[in-house]
């Protein structure tokens, strides 16, 4: 299956704010969704940002994930972020890693 039929499939994570009878969610208004879904593009981009790359919402439906240099990836949910990070700088990146939440303390 090619990436844009993946992100066609609206396959929802299990992270994501869901407006369905049952799911447990606050946000059940289309713009409440939206607006967590910013904030959460928001602090991926405070760590990524420490690596050369940003995060963009891609129609409500994928996230846009770019390198300073010009490479794209399309990844489906916030659960496949770090593994495309890593592919787009080919090395490891942990976003949990002491160091790296130490620079980011200061900013809290």
């Amino acid at each position: 299956m090619c990436a844009l039929c993946g992100v066609l499939g609206g396959a929802e994570h299990w992270a994501d704010a869901h407006a369905r009878p049952g799911a447990f969610t606050r946000n059940t208004s289309p713009l409440a969704r939206r607006r967590e879904r910013a904030r959460r593009v928001a602090e991926a981009n405070r760590i990524l940002a420490l690596f050369g790359l940003k995060l963009s919402d891609w129609q409500g439906t994928a996230f846009r994930l770019a390198t300073r240099t010009g490479k794209v990836e399309l990844v489906g949910d916030l659960g496949h972020l770090w593994a495309a990070a890593e592919r787009l700088l080919g090395r490891p990146l942990d976003p949990l890693d002491p160091a790296l939440l130490a620079r980011l303390e200061p900013e809290a």
